[in-house]
């Protein structure tokens, strides 16, 4: 073809690089274009111009997509920038940043509220002087520059943020609010409509793909100016972007698990320095990775350690589990006395509980999920049977054997404790099932309700419970970590962590950190809205382990203490923060296969390390071993794990060691992870 050019195309196809095509006419760079591949069609996006030929035959593109304008270039930059971090195909990150139906495509309406409800605007409240101190540094940075917002639970983050998207506003800018998706609440979108009316879009998992696409219309053709979402709204190209916020930003949330394994915090920063605009992390308890940064001088600390309006932090106190089986005289009294109480709830919660019906408050019980299944435990020594195969708590069934849900390993059920050799091994099983019911048998005519995945379904379940936990409609609110996070209720004032070690004791060098988290932000929900003079708000949290290092800092809201010791013991392992962490999962349907790959891996790995010792001299690589999880869904699953003490070597080896997986045999995947957030 005569003046045809050579143009880089990322394709959607799972390739490591580009491939060329030529076209005869002028290109931009970030422009859509549809194009062959192989026997199919697909889309592709135009990386630049090449000038030199290659030696196979090249095909031509079809036509371009006119239907979107080309990506700015500093957005293509992020989006190549995350490519080569997470080692993921350039054509399949792009995907993303386009949404789910063309503009025209029809889609059957159903009768669904608006995505942004109408709102009558409010006065914005006065600001405290912590708030304003951290509002006026801030707003000092036009550059990029990176912030941490720490401030204790209900110490008006988000106020701050309302102020500093104003101000963005006010420039002529606009402004992204990255949000964990157990947040998006629909108090939250309201709380934002109240202050910036028809500015506002939202991008999250409950949409319909036509509102969803709708939604990044309005943001790309500029008819909204701040886009709230989950971690996904990143990719919408928001003109003109004068700000990032990301709110509860050590939720593990953000990290997506599958395909694209990107950190939305980390991903939002990259594009704030990409764009040069300043990013705000916002949290109670910061993961330890944005703390170190913060600590280090690399991000700007703001500190909110009162609540608003003065209101005291919430009283917590520990209630230990081994003490409700001391055989001493006073205590079998009260066990007389409370002979009526479910085995889960201690007197301490249950008069707790009693006195805040009483006062016409309400209460909350939480339940980590994973505390459904019913495993055994020794109330002598703490003790709990676990499988071999997977760290995880064995569960008890038929009263006769204990069975792992994960990898199927069983072992008949022994009373005696076999690691004190005195106590009795005993079953306790909490779901919140039992929960709901054990309650409404206590306390009859409250209203008990159950907040988890088999009850909120929809944005209208959770809109609803909601809505009655405001009007007082509901007592007793019962759930899992739905309800851990972002939630504002003026009337709750009583938390009830119904049992705190279920979190404590899995294979992760975070499990300290997620409990730790946990806690202090299911307490946070507890007597927000007090007077002062009032009583302030009660945590009470259950546990076989009160000198668990999560409860000990926690009880005090000593998140620096804990950071401190925790950093100290991250250190001496090289883990995350302190190091830098790569996860290959190595997995198929032949076990045989599986392990032979692992294997191969392994040795790929040494072979590399020795080959350019100097280079990656602070290279580690653990295992391979049999994953947490040996056995997913049918699928045998071994790790590999690749430790550095030098951040700068970790990517450029993960990459080399894989090369281009024509050595890995068919009916095996490896999926690599960098900076996991979970090695389950």
């Amino acid at each position: 073809m005569t003046g045809s050019r050579l143009w880089k195309v990322a394709v959607d196809a799972p390739l490591s690089e580009p491939l060329t095509y030529n076209f005869s006419e002028d290109l931009q760079r970030g422009q859509l274009v549809n194009v062959p591949l192989g026997r199919r069609k697909t889309k592709g996006l135009v990386l630049g111009e090449v000038f030199e030929k290659p030696e196979f035959e090249i095909k031509s593109i079809d036509s371009i997509d006119n239907e979107y304008e080309p990506l700015p270039d500093h957005f293509v930059k992020w989006l190549e920038w995350l490519a080569t971090y997470y080692i993921h195909p350039i054509g399949q990150v792009v995907q993303s940043a386009f949404p789910p139906l063309r503009k025209t495509e029809k889609q059957r309406q159903s009768k669904r509220p608006p995505v942004i409800p109408q709102m009558a605007q409010e006065t914005p409240p006065e600001l405290t002087p912590e708030q304003a101190a951290s509002f006026e540094t801030i707003s000092q940075h036009k550059n990029f520059s990176t912030h941490l917002l720490f401030g204790v639970t209900g110490s008006g983050k988000t106020e701050v943020y309302l102020r500093l998207l104003e101000k963005v506003l006010a420039e002529g800018k606009r402004g992204i609010v990255l949000v964990p998706e157990i947040s998006l609440t629909p108090q939250l979108v309201q709380r934002f409509a109240r202050r910036f009316g028809d500015k506002i879009a939202a991008l999250h998992s409950q949409l319909t793909d036509r509102e969803r696409t709708n939604q990044w219309w309005d943001v790309v053709e500029g008819r909204k100016s701040i886009l709230i979402g989950a971690r996904s709204a990143l990719f919408c190209p928001v003109p003109n972007l004068g700000l990032i916020i990301v709110d509860e930003e050590h939720e593990p949330s953000f990290k997506q698990d599958e395909k694209l394994k990107y950190n939305g915090r980390d991903a939002a920063v990259m594009l704030g320095k990409i764009v040069g605009c300043p990013v705000i992390l916002g949290s109670a308890t910061p993961s330890l990775e944005t703390w170190k940064n913060a600590t280090e001088g690399r991000y700007h600390l703001h500190y909110l350690k009162n609540r608003v309006a003065n209101r005291s932090m919430p009283e917590i106190e520990v209630v230990d589990l081994r003490q409700q089986k001391a055989d001493d005289d006073q205590q079998k009294l009260i066990v007389e006395k409370y002979s009526h109480l479910p085995f889960w709830l201690s007197p301490t919660l249950y008069e707790r509980m009693r006195e805040t019906l009483e006062r016409g408050d309400q209460s909350a019980l939480f339940l980590n999920r994973r505390g459904v299944a019913q495993m055994v435990v020794c109330p002598a020594c703490g003790h709990t049977r676990e499988c071999p195969n997977c760290d995880i708590s064995l569960t008890l069934h038929a009263h006769s054997h204990l069975i792992c849900h994960y990898c199927d390993y069983h072992e008949n059920f022994k009373v005696k404790c076999p690691d004190c050799k005195e106590g009795e091994l005993e079953a306790i099983g909490l779901g919140t099932e039992l929960l709901e019911t054990d309650l409404t048998r206590l306390f009859p005519g409250k209203k008990v309700t159950r907040a988890d995945r088999d009850e909120i379904q929809s944005r209208a379940d959770l809109e609803e419970m909601i809505a009655q936990m405001e009007s007082g409609e509901i007592d007793i609110l019962v759930g899992t970590q739905m309800i851990a996070k972002g939630l504002d209720f003026p009337k709750l004032k009583l938390v009830g962590l119904v049992l705190a070690d279920v979190g404590f004791n899995l294979p992760d060098f975070r499990a300290t950190e997620r409990s730790f988290q946990l806690i202090t932000q299911m307490s946070g929900r507890s007597g927000r809205h007090v007077k002062e003079g009032e009583s302030p708000g009660a945590v009470i949290i259950q546990t076989f382990n009160c000198e668990h290092d999560s409860i000990t800092f926690a009880r005090n809201h000593d998140f620096e203490g804990f950071a401190k010791h925790e950093l100290q013991m991250r250190a001496a392992l090289n883990y995350p923060p302190c190091g830098r962490l790569v996860s290959f999962r190595i997995q198929g349907i032949h076990l045989g296969k599986v392990e032979e790959t692992a294997g191969l891996l392994a040795r790929r790995a040494h072979a590399l390390k020795q080959q350019y010792s100097q280079q990656y001299s602070s290279i580690e690589v653990l295992g391979p071993a049999e994953a947490a999880l040996a056995k997913l869904r049918g699928q045998f699953r071994y790790h590999l794990l690749i430790k550095s003490s030098q951040n700068s070597v970790v990517n450029p080896f993960s990459r080399q060691v894989l090369g281009d997986q024509s050595w890995v045999p068919s009916g095996v995947k490896i999926l690599i992870d960098i900076d996991p957030m979970s090695l389950l």
